[in-house]
């Protein structure tokens, strides 16, 4: 019978960390892991939006259900963002006493998203890291900015090839070794930001001179707004509303600069509601009302 890994670690929806890495991984390399969930977060390939920390009474009895049945001599440890779970945690590992334990202490995501508090990893290193009997430092981690889940990788790998029965300096040689024939794209997931941006554009350009609202772009793409806003931010560095409004304020410069329409009409071809409202728009972003616009720059043309 293959001896059984647990992990217990934070859930990552997308695959490319967290528990569904670990298994993937521990799985791909002929190894059977059992888990137990610490966090569940929300994300997605544009980074993490919220997270969800079990409670430690929860964390216990997943960890004790696995250990009482499967009894894994391999533990690996990922994600923890509560103390009472690291309490809970160095309790039942005390009292267990795994062959091997493995940390790896990731405290930021590749989006440079803050994982764990300072008062969590204090209480990791005083409670939980001298039981372990490998803790990856840094140095160990050398992508881990640049490749998503690099840690769950190389952490997985080692506690694979202990499970194995290799010694500790062993098992690292073999896990960096087998990271190293992983695509650098192992566990990136297929994002379709850009196609979803450059889409957004083209949607802006077609309906700014009728819809201003983010969620009509957002149906209209079939998409949250909260997911637009996620795309937008991560690629121009700007919310999908000021893309709008700037659009909208590029065209209403443009009518004042090229045509002679009276401010009513020009309110009324880019679809708002009353003169005064363009005025108070195109004054909020430009800083100047749009007949002081109109007055300038028919002055700066003579």
């Amino acid at each position: 019978m293959r001896n059984t890994i647990l992990t217990i670690t934070g859930s990552d929806g997308t695959g490319g960390s967290g528990v569904q890495a670990d298994i993937r991984l521990i799985d791909e390399l002929g190894g059977v892991a059992a888990s137990a969930v610490t966090s569940i977060t929300v994300q997605n390939t544009l980074g993490i939006q919220e997270f969800h920390d079990l409670p430690a009474a929860v964390v216990r009895q997943q960890v004790e259900a696995i250990i009482n049945d499967l009894q894994p001599q391999v533990v690996k440890i990922g994600l923890l963002r509560r103390i009472d779970v690291v309490e809970t945690l160095a309790e039942v590992l005390t009292r267990y006493r795994p062959r091997h334990i493995i940390y790896a202490p990731v405290l930021r995501s590749t989006h440079g998203d803050q994982l764990v508090a300072p008062n969590v990893y204090e209480a990791i290193q005083r409670l939980l890291i001298p039981l372990c009997t490998v803790v990856l430092e840094p140095s160990d981690l050398p992508h881990a900015s640049r490749r998503h889940g690099h840690a769950n990788q190389l952490s997985s790998a080692v506690a694979f090839y202990l499970s194995q029965g290799e010694e500790i300096a062993d098992a690292m040689l073999h896990a960096r070794t087998y990271l190293r024939q992983l695509p650098s794209t192992y566990a990136e997931g297929n994002s379709r930001s850009e196609e979803l941006y450059n889409r957004f554009l083209d949607e802006v350009d077609r309906y700014f001179n009728r819809y201003a609202d983010v969620s009509f772009y957002a149906a209209q793409l079939n998409v949250s707004p909260r997911y637009l806003a996620q795309v937008t931010r991560n690629i121009a560095g700007r919310s999908p509303k000021y893309i709008i409004d700037e659009r909208i304020v590029s065209e209403v410069a443009a009518m004042l600069s090229s045509t002679t329409y009276p401010l009513k009409d020009v309110a009324m071809r880019l679809g708002f509601s009353s003169q005064a409202h363009l005025s108070r728009f195109f004054k909020k972003h430009k800083g100047i009302s749009p007949t002081e616009y109109k007055h300038t720059n028919n002055t700066n043309k003579k």
